[in-house]
């Protein structure tokens, strides 16, 4: 018995219109404003019509007398920021808040229906990605981070496909993900953050990614020319740091070869004889290289 009269009371609403308005979904971004359309095609002249945020009282207008009111909402969160078209009924919301983010619905007291059921999201202003690198000897390392964010994906495109992709849940957190790009890659590379209704987009500078130089020869460079002030000097002094790298390159080739030195043996030659003959070999010293 308590069955049955449940169901014929929700069979009541949905006659009557209460529990048949479709939901719908808008989204906006933080700072945007929104408006929620009304849907109304015929009004009477004493047509009271409600706008609520949950069961809130947001905005009225009366069409007997085509007045109009807005309301400040629960601890004032929509003080200044509420436009009620006095034409349409429509309700506009302005610089948009992520607190502003549930249910609206419309009303009318003439029908006593529910016109219109709005599932408002209010997501936050994406940050722009940032990316940073670190050089090893095969591979440009790089990383893009993103801080304070939630329900968003962080991806790392190459051309127009994904490479890799990270996502945050409804928390606010911060999101880091790793790429290694090999030394004079000329491909595009792209680290996109995106949410349902929009995105942010870094290119990375392929510049970034070039073997790191040696260091301490380039503050040699630097002091030496700094102190002498000449472009002369800087040039020689550039020429003699890559004869050295040269020089030191060669001696690097040869490294592996061991040389072995013996220990001289000293003939004394005849002093009667001006020129030695094939019978008389002279040996200095004998040397062996392995």
């Amino acid at each position: 018995m308590k069955e049955m009269f449940i169901f014929l009371c929700l069979c009541f609403w949905i006659l009557a219109g209460v529990c048949g308005a479709e939901v719908k979904s808008v989204s906006v971004t933080e700072g945007d404003s929104v408006t929620l359309e009304s849907a109304l095609t015929e009004m009477k002249s004493n047509d009271l019509i409600m706008w609520r945020f949950g069961n809130n009282l947001l905005a009225k207008i009366n069409r007997k007398d085509n007045k109009r009111e807005t309301f400040n909402g629960p601890d004032g969160s929509f003080t200044d920021r509420l436009k009620l078209d006095s034409q349409t009924s429509s309700l506009t919301i302005k610089n948009s808040r992520i607190s502003d983010s549930g249910l609206y619905n419309i009303t009318t007291s003439s029908s006593n229906t529910l016109l219109n059921t709005f599932n408002l999201t209010v997501y936050a202003r994406l940050p722009v990605p940032v990316i940073s690198n670190s050089s090893s000897v095969q591979y440009c390392s790089v990383s893009c981070s993103v801080l304070n964010v939630s329900a968003v994906s962080l991806s790392w495109y190459k051309g127009n496909s994904v490479l890799s992709s990270i996502s945050a849940s409804d928390l606010s957190i911060s999101l880091s993900l790793p790429l290694e790009v090999k030394y004079q890659d000329n491909n595009t590379y792209s680290c996109v953050i995106n949410n349902t209704i929009s995105n942010q987009t870094t290119q990375l500078n392929i510049s970034l990614c070039q073997p790191c130089p040696d260091v301490s020869l380039l503050l040699q460079v630097w002091i030496i020319s700094a102190a002498g002030g000449s472009l002369l000097i800087l040039a020689a002094i550039v020429i003699c740091i890559w004869r050295k790298l040269r020089n030191s390159n060669r001696e690097v080739q040869t490294c592996n070869t061991e040389i072995t030195y013996a220990d001289p043996t000293f003939y004394k030659k005849s002093p009667r004889k001006i020129r030695a003959t094939e019978s008389d070999a002279v040996l200095y010293a004998g040397v062996a290289i392995r």
